[in-house]
């Protein structure tokens, strides 16, 4: 779900290899749209349910897909002598509540001359929607700009979710003001279930350190792809990230499967300390290439760490391998289904 290089579309392949007889099917993002928002088409869908649903009116469709998508006109915002300019800025300004009046005020100027207040509550909560909905996932988002760098990410949704997708999907589609309702309903109880489940996914972390005999500096759960049962999970003991899986099933008891450990970097180095920023903090070598500082929190596989993206110094650059990153989905439903054997209970000290 997100824009950071040059705007692309969202745009995926389903790849099918073997794995002994049985198939797995493999999603690969083709595109420089990067995982750190909520992918185009949700934005623009929410920002159209919760528009309608609102003001009952057709038109506020089309205005609350605009709004819904406007905040990400920030992936813009960049400099090729300055390769880190994209991520400070995205999720930034744009992102920020106090910034919505003025962006909403935007998308309904054309109807100024027709019913220009029903178009501009349609904007102004699609165009909340966006910055609500970034601040749900992972990446971070400058909700209080100006007034704090503070970057707000909850981690109770991944940054592409099918199932909330399509909820949106039908209620657009429907043209309903019920539909629309409920579908609104339905995302915000996925998105409660998502906060339920990071709470548990911590607590078996915890469980997991106490375990393993380490007492944990920092801690940060993750949701996987598209579901709220299998978690990634790191920690910070003594400098040292521990990188987990973590299923947290509604019922039955969790399971962890241990991925990696990796020593955290730190560098007395300004762009060192602006990509550590954007990172939270979580950044570690690259195993496979240890010029490149990476961001822990993304991975291009989920049995190693692996970055998605990060840096080198001296001379700065921005190392971004997007197009490289895949979702095994046969994996990921093996792993959601309780099937993976890398997964283990968690025996106590």
């Amino acid at each position: 779900m997100n824009g950071l290089l040059p705007l692309a579309r969202s745009s995926f392949i389903l790849h099918r290899s073997s794995f002994g007889c049985a198939p797995a099917v493999q999603i690969q993002a083709l595109d420089k749209l990067n995982s750190h928002t909520l992918d185009p088409l949700t934005h623009a869908l929410a920002g159209a349910t919760i528009a309608f649903a609102a003001t009952r009116d057709r038109r506020s469709l089309l205005i609350g897909a605009a709004a819904g998508l406007l905040p990400d006109v920030d992936i813009f915002i960049r400099s090729s002598a300055d390769p880190l300019l994209a991520i400070e800025h995205h999720r930034g300004f744009t992102h920020s509540l106090l910034f919505a009046p003025a962006g909403a005020l935007v998308v309904a100027l054309p109807f100024l001359r027709s019913r220009f207040r029903v178009a501009y509550v349609a904007a102004l909560l699609a165009y909340l929607s966006h910055e609500l909905l970034d601040a749900a996932t992972t990446y971070g988002t400058r909700l209080f700009w100006p007034f704090s760098r503070y970057r707000v990410g909850l981690d109770v949704i991944s940054i592409i979710d099918p199932l909330f997708t399509l909820i949106l999907l039908i209620a657009v589609v429907s043209r309903h003001r019920r539909i629309a309702l409920a579908a609104l309903a339905l995302c915000l109880a996925w998105l409660a279930a998502g906060y339920v489940q990071r709470e548990r996914a911590t607590a078996v972390q915890t469980r997991l350190a106490a375990a393993r005999g380490t007492q944990i500096n920092r801690a940060a759960v993750f949701p996987t792809f598209g579901n709220t049962l299998v978690w990634r999970s790191i920690y910070e003991t003594d400098g040292l990230l521990y990188i987990d899986r973590i299923r947290v099933p509604w019922l039955g008891a969790p399971t962890y499967a241990p991925v990696t450990s990796v020593p955290l970097v730190r560098a007395d180095d300004a762009d060192y300390h602006r990509f550590a920023w954007f990172s939270d903090g979580w950044t570690a070598r690259a195993p496979s290439d240890p010029t490149v500082i990476g961001d822990a929190r993304y991975s291009l596989r989920s049995d190693q760490y692996d970055p998605v993206w990060g840096i080198r110094l001296a001379p700065t650059q921005w190392v971004d391998r997007t197009r490289d990153r895949k979702v095994d989905v046969g994996a990921l439903w093996d792993e959601i289904r309780g099937r993976d054997p890398a997964y283990r209970p968690i025996e106590a000290r």
